[in-house]
Formats: structure tokens, sequence, C-alpha cells
């Protein structure tokens, strides 16, 4: 969430239509025409406030279906565009996606904001990657005239690659055929852990070349020293060199999970997430459980696919993954909880199956169209999705493939 935004805000409760739309979820979609007037605020205070909990949450084909579904004015989103960075971006991405729908206006505003908009070089190449090319071709000489230098480098970007205006691709210089390896060894580098006189930088730089590297099993002994200075955080790096360990990691993990510091028990946690076995699952679930309480809506996702590979032993599991996936803003790890559903009580999914193709994400559209039963209004949003030309490709093909395994 935009610091000025959302993190400030309560979320709608998650039975009310506001609550829904601001976690993307499909229901309030669905529910979103029975109620059009609430649907309208709901969607206009999604434009002002950006109500995703991280940056990697996807509401911008939600937000263009409902602005097309309930037949908004464009001038809120054409509005945002004169905001900062953020809010531009925000809204061109809305905007660019409603163009490919058919809104001429979409698309006008869009071309008329690269001509004299603030954040035009961002507009362009962001359009320039979905939009046919005749929708930006001819803007080429004005682009031209805009470039003042300070912009960042160009090269690689569709729009300036095609004009020949980017800066010149830099010569990579190969190295030589038999250039001697003088990085550190593996010693050296558990050495410089081990000195507590090495600084925190000197230590993260050991840390990201190990994680590069092969498992080094003699990292384990020094991971619960490892925490940055001001004991909040692990150091950079730690926690990717302690998956390369895999397994072997797994008697330590069980160790660091009950310690003090959380930066070393949730280092423990997703060792034991993914590599555990059965005698894992209490602390696992207590984990989850805990993250679902205290509101913490960042990592669960990992702890349920964790918690997928143990099956019907997870049984425990089910009631926090249900409650994570109806009330969860962090729209991203919401798939996950209902893979995780699927592997440890599959019976009783259908209407979670069915509201996903409505979700906000992808990934959640995906399992819809994957596992969602054979019913009319589930065949009609498959042609939906197959036909609609704002639709992520991978989910275009996939409603086509069901539909064609059902006979239609």
């Amino acid at each position: 969430m935009s610091d000025e935004t959302a993190s400030d805000q309560a979320y709608a409760p998650v039975g009310t239509l506001q609550g829904l739309l601001q976690r993307g979820r499909g229901l309030g979609a669905l529910l979103a025409s029975d109620d059009p007037v609430t649907a309208a605020e709901a969607v206009h205070d999604s434009v002002r406030r950006d109500w995703r909990w991280d940056s990697v949450d996807d509401r911008h084909l939600y937000l263009a279906r409902l602005f097309q579904g309930l037949a908004l004015p464009l001038a809120p989103l054409v509005g945002l565009l004169a905001g900062d960075e953020d809010d531009c971006e925000r809204a061109t991405r809305t905007l660019e996606l409603l163009a490919l729908s058919g809104s001429t206006g979409a698309r006008e505003s869009l071309r008329a904001y690269i001509q004299e908009g603030e954040h035009w070089v961002d507009v362009l190449e962001s359009v320039a990657d979905i939009w046919p090319v005749a929708w930006w071709d001819d803007l080429a000489d004005i682009a031209r005239t805009r470039l003042t230098g300070e912009e960042r480098l160009l090269q690689g970007s569709r729009p300036w690659v095609r004009w020949a205006t980017g800066s010149p691709t830099a010569v990579v210089h190969s190295p030589p055929l038999h250039a001697i390896d003088v990085s550190p060894t593996g010693r050296q580098l558990l050495s410089i852990l081990a000195d507590t006189g090495s600084t925190d930088s000197a230590k993260a730089r050991a840390l990201h070349t190990l994680a590069g590297r092969p498992p080094e099993p003699g990292l384990l002994p020094l991971v619960a020293g490892l925490g940055a200075a001001d004991g909040e955080r692990p150091l950079p790096w730690l926690t990717r060199a302690v998956e390369r360990l895999g397994a072997l990691a797994v008697p330590e993990a069980r160790a660091w999970v009950a310690d003090e510091r959380p930066w070393l028990s949730w280092t423990g946690t997703l060792v034991l997430a993914d590599h555990g076995d059965t005698q894992d699952i209490p602390a696992l679930i207590e984990e989850l459980a805990t993250h679902e309480e205290a509101h913490l809506w960042c990592g669960p996702g990992r702890l349920a696919a964790g918690l997928a590979r143990f099956g019907s032993a997870a049984t425990e599991a089910a009631p926090v993954l249900r409650q994570l996936w109806l009330c969860t803003p962090h729209s991203y790890e919401r798939p996950a909880y209902l893979k995780a559903l699927a592997a440890i009580v599959p019976a009783g999914l259908d209407e979670a199956y069915i509201e996903s193709l409505w979700d906000c994400e992808t990934n959640a559209r995906l399992l819809g169209i994957t596992s969602a039963p054979d019913l009319p209004p589930v065949r009609q949003r498959l042609f939906d999705l197959r036909d609609d030309r704002m639709e992520a490709p991978e989910v275009r093909a996939a409603a086509g493939t069901r539909l064609a395994m059902i006979g239609c």
C-alpha cells in the first residue's frame, strides 16, 4: 500500500461490497451490478487510493472491468494521470486496458498525455508493451522533440528501438577464454561471517556469494549470529543462502523457530515449510494462525504451500486457510490458500473456484478455469475470458482449452 493511502486506513469489512472490492475478490465483481451506486463509490475510492497491500497485487484489469461493466465515466482515471508517478502509473495501466476493450476516450487520453504530460516516457513505454503499433507509432516525432537528455536510458524499450532514438547499445566485452577464478573460497567466506570484527556490509557480500553457490553446510552454525546490527532483521542474503541448504537445514531450523528473535524464528519456519516433515505440521499451523490473527498478510502464502505438501495430514490448517482466503487484502497470496485447501480438504470448493473466475489475480482466474464445475454461468464466463482483449494471454488460452475440453 502507498504510504498516504491505505496504510493509515482500515479496510472495510470483508462482508461488504466495499471490502470485497478493496481486496480484489471475485465476489465483489459479481455483486457490483446488484448495487451500482455503492460499487461506483468503491471503485472511485480505489482509483483515488491504492488499496493494494503490496505492489505485486494486481488491480488494473479488475478496475478496468468494473469501469466497463458499470459504465463509469473516465474522468477520475484521466485526472489521476496528473498526479505523482505512482498515481499516473495506476491510471495508465487501467486506461490502456480500457482502450484495448474499445474505449476511444481511454486511448485518446493516454495519447494526449504522452504529448503533454510529465511522466510521458513511462506512459509511452507502458502502452507500447500492449497496444498495437499503429496506436502509438505516429507519436515518434513528438517523442523526439520532448526528449531532454535527462531521461533514463531508453535502449531496449519497444518504441525507442523501433524509432532508433535510444542511446547506443553498450558494448559487452566477453571475458577472457581462460579467465582465472579469484573469487573467495567457501572457507574464506565462512571466516568472514564468523569474524565478529567483520562489518555487516562485508558479511552481506559474503552471503550474497554463498547464495549463488551450491549448499555450504558450514553456514548452519553461524546463522543465529547473522542478524543485522539493529537485531530486527537478518543480514541481506541470509535467507537466500539458507534456502540453498534445503533439507540440510531442517534440524537447526527446528531450534530456530523457538528463538525469541522474529527474524530467526521466521527463517526456521520457512525451512520447515519447504522441507520439514509431518512432525513440523503443528508448528507451521501455529505460525499460520499467528499471521492471520495479527493480520500479517505477507508470508502466509509460503506457509500454505508448505502445508499443502502434507495433504490431509494438515487438515487442522483448513479453517485458517479459509479465513485467509476470505479476508486477506494481499491478493497475490490468495491463490496459494485455495491451492492448499484443494490439497488438504478438496471437497466443497466449487463456489471458491467459481468466484475465482472474477478474481483480480491472474493465477486465481487460472485456478478457476481449471477447476470450476461445468455449469452454464461458468461456461459463459469462460467464453468471456477467452474473448476479452484486456485479459492476459495465458488466461485467454486456458479458457479456450477448457471450453474445448467440455465440447464448446
